[in-house]
């Protein structure tokens, strides 16, 4: 292709956007809504005037072609359930009733029904619904809000292209639903699915559409003859459809494998790849003979961490595309959902090194840039080729990036730094006579819902208006009501809250060297949940203890066990934008050691029970089958260099939640913790078997109350998914707990939850059997 063609077939895109706005307007307008402070109308006009500001700075920064239909109020797994029908039985009456509030229903449950299943996105820390589809799921199309959203943007003047979930991936994604069997395939759905699929294509092609967008990240994933079998299928049907716009068919998050020469076939007009960390796509799409009459998506930029482009090796890789297809346009590697807005509010950040740094709208602008430089050549983006280098080079050559000490430190490790002292038999019995605790002990996860008090004293000190010693009153008076609460409800293994902290990641990011901290660097965990990942961008260490002064203090106001509570070092560098400068392996092991350090301050201060949680542990799991075993050996080892330090009768506890856990029980295994916490309240004690069918020989607490929902459980359901517990993990090694911390809940639910477990915990004990 000439430079010449090549300017007039490149264009900018991307697949999605951040959701929220730039001061949370969604998050605001939605739980004003659900607390009865903003109408449904307000609420959707929010959302258009969002979706409108959207479209309109992607157009003013230079791309040509705007997505539509990413947006959502929740979840754009859960808006695909919506669009296909597939609305399960126990919800269907509010949603007829009323569609705004039985969507939320679906995603936040009632106090009577139950919400849909939640987990990760592929190795994301984003959540979706997951769907649940049985043999006797009817799918119908619902359109609506995909058509509304593109006449939208059509109405605005933009070109833009719609996205939806593949079906492929949606089926891959869902589970049988409650009551039908373990073993029903919901991928054998497809020849209901797709009629409805090629309804909606039809709709939107009516509507304006030239281009639609189905997403296909499923198929990076190991996938068995018979799947790909379903994806070759699925897009021929799809593709000889004669009412219908053209497809462009993304992938993202890793390379496709045997999936890409499918799709090369398939009779669509268009791929998406993933060109940042999946640079084998790059081999294997000429090694299928390129996409020849077909238009190529490239994503040369992540569009899942926060660090800037580099514009010559990008540029160099889109200029080997151009004879790959016969239109090469760039865009981000995956949604920028995954990162914040915009870097230009960060006000505390050095400015040299903000400039290492690229948000959405960064990303956007370096994808227009690339476009800019495909088309016309480098010479058109000289300058900025040039200030790119720059800053690449500054970042490289910081003392940042670099500290001899801790390089030192960690080139020092040994193999015995990683191992306990005496094997778990041994260390849990000198637990059980230290800790002296009753079968079936309760405790929770951690975190506690932060008061309006706590909340307004912390803008309080930020304004100026109160000092530090006035706002740690405050703390020492919330965590002396956390206990109280506890002891009085009978909890048996207490936690101090964790009041004092802003964010399990974001609190210790901020006491260790090598990170930095942004002030609007938002991105959606789930619903409303928003997160501040911090940025990981040196060597790091820690200056002094972060978290024994308040754990000692909760601990001189009860006589019962405090947990010590700290993140892990894989969920340290999961939740943060971690540095791409070195391996993830060699990161993992300097935060362990800092984190080391404070678990042994905890233990010399009075600390028993120490939660070390490894919430990512699952999500960080690359997508390939192959990649497993490395990833796995270094993320266990940096737990254990983490904890090992500890006396035998220092009880080591983890938790996990919101992940399918299955296909990682060995590494639990490996741990080598003591106790571990699962998410497992929505899942019906599913990991509790899985537990079980492995062998696993130490203590669990699969969770009882799903945290992540409004209702209450009352004891009676708590009971019932303890006894399943006891089904699979004997009662001398089993818990009671939440799925999760309760950061989120609000006190009157999260009381009266408690309680409930507490009532089933004494229930089901004295159910056991007497020695």
């Amino acid at each position: 292709m000439t430079a010449k063609s090549a300017a007039a077939a490149t264009r900018a895109t991307v697949y999605g956007y951040p959701r929220q706005g730039p001061n949370r307007e969604l998050k605001k307008a939605i739980e004003g809504y659900w607390k009865g402070r903003v109408t449904a109308d307000a609420l959707r006009k929010t959302a258009a005037d969002l979706r409108r500001s959207n479209w309109q700075q992607l157009a003013d920064a230079g791309v040509h072609e705007v997505p539509t239909g990413d947006f959502s109020y929740y979840d754009h797994v859960l808006d695909t359930s919506v669009m296909v029908g597939a609305v399960p039985q126990r919800h269907r009456e509010a949603v007829t009733a009323d569609a705004l509030d039985g969507y939320f229903a679906m995603a936040r449950g009632t106090q009577d029904v139950a919400p849909l299943e939640m987990t990760k996105w592929f190795d994301t820390n984003y959540h979706y619904l997951v769907p649940e589809l049985g043999p006797d799921t009817v799918f119908t199309a619902d359109s609506a809000k995909q058509v509304t959203e593109l006449k939208e943007a059509l109405a605005l003047g933009h070109t833009a292209r719609p996205v939806l979930v593949g079906p492929v991936t949606y089926l891959l994604l869902a589970k049988p639903a409650p009551g039908v069997s373990a073993d029903f395939e919901p991928l054998t759905l497809l020849d209901r699915l797709l009629p409805v699929y090629a309804e909606v294509l039809a709709d939107l092609r009516a509507a304006g559409a030239e281009w639609v967008q189905l997403d296909e990240p499923a198929l990076v994933q190991d996938r068995s003859p018979a799947e790909l079998s379903t994806a070759t299928r699925t897009y021929r049907e799809l593709g000889d459809l004669t009412d219908r716009p053209k497809l462009l068919v993304a992938s993202y998050f890793d390379r496709l494998g045997k999936a890409l020469p499918i799709l090369a076939k398939a009779p669509v007009e268009g791929l998406a790849l993933d060109f940042t960390d999946a640079a084998a796509n790059l081999e294997d799409l000429a090694a299928a003979g390129g996409l020849p009459g077909k238009r190529l998506v490239a994503g040369v930029v992540n569009g899942r961490n926060i660090w800037i482009n580099d514009y010559e090796k990008s540029l160099a890789t889109l200029a080997t595309l151009l004879g790959l297809a016969d239109q090469v346009d760039v865009a981000a590697s995956c949604s920028l959902l995954h990162v914040p807005l915009d870097t230009t509010p960060e006000r505390d950040i050095d400015p040299q090194v903000l400039r290492w740094l690229a948000f959405a709208r960064q990303k956007t602008a370096e994808i227009v840039t690339l476009a800019k430089g495909l088309a016309h050549g480098t010479g058109a983006v000289s300058a900025e080729i040039a200030a790119n280098r720059a800053d690449l080079a500054s970042r490289a050559n910081s003392p940042i990036t670099h500290d001899p000490a801790v390089r030192a430190r960690t080139a020092a490790v040994t193999d015995a730094d990683g191992r306990r002292s005496q094997p778990y038999t041994e260390r849990a019995a000198a637990q059980r006579a230290h800790l002296k605790l009753p079968l079936l002990p309760t405790t929770t996860i951690g975190s506690f819902p932060q008061t309006g008090e706590l909340r307004t004293a912390r803008a309080d000190l930020c304004a100026g208006r109160i000092d530090t010693a006035g706002y740690e009153e405050r703390i020492r008076a919330e965590i002396g009501e956390v206990i109280s609460f506890q002891e009085k409800t009978g909890i048996d293994v207490l936690v101090h809250g964790e009041l004092e902290r802003n964010d399990m990641v974001q609190y210790f990011a901020e006491q260790l060297t090598g990170y930095l901290a942004t002030q609007h660097g938002w991105v959606q965990s789930y619903g409303t949940r928003y997160v501040r990942p911090p940025v990981l961008a040196g060597d790091i260490s820690r200056p002094e203890p972060m978290t024994v002064r308040w754990t000692s203090y909760a601990q001189s106001r009860t006589d019962r066990p405090v947990k010590g509570m700290l993140t892990g070092p894989v969920t340290m560098l999961a939740w943060s934008f971690v540095r791409d400068d070195q391996p993830l392996g060699h990161t993992a092991r300097q935060v362990a050691l800092a984190l080391r350090d404070e678990v042994n301050d905890l233990e010399a201060g009075g600390t028993s029970v120490i939660q070390v949680d490894e919430p990512a542990l699952r999500e960080t799991l690359p997508l390939r089958a192959a990649d497993h075993a490395t990833y796995l050996a270094w993320a266990t080892e940096s737990f254990r260099l983490t904890t090992s330090g500890v006396r035998p009768d220092t009880q080591i506890h983890t938790h996990m939640c919101y992940a399918e856990f299955g296909d990682i029980v060995q590494a639990i295994d490996d741990l080598d913790a003591d106790v571990i916490s699962l998410e497992a309240a929505r899942s019906h004690m599913q990991v509790a078997r899985e537990l079980a069918a492995h062998g696993y020989p130490r203590e669990a607490g699969p969770g009882v109350y799903d945290i992540h929902s409004p209702r209450v459980p009352d004891a009676d359901e708590a009971a019932a998914l303890l006894r399943k517990g006891l089904k699979a993990i004997p009662a001398e090694r089993l818990w009671v707990n939440p799925d999760c911390g309760l950061k989120t809940r609000g006190w009157p639910e999260t009381k009266a939850s408690l309680e409930n477990l507490v009532t089933a915990a004494r229930t089901v004990r004295s159910e056991l059997p007497t020695s």
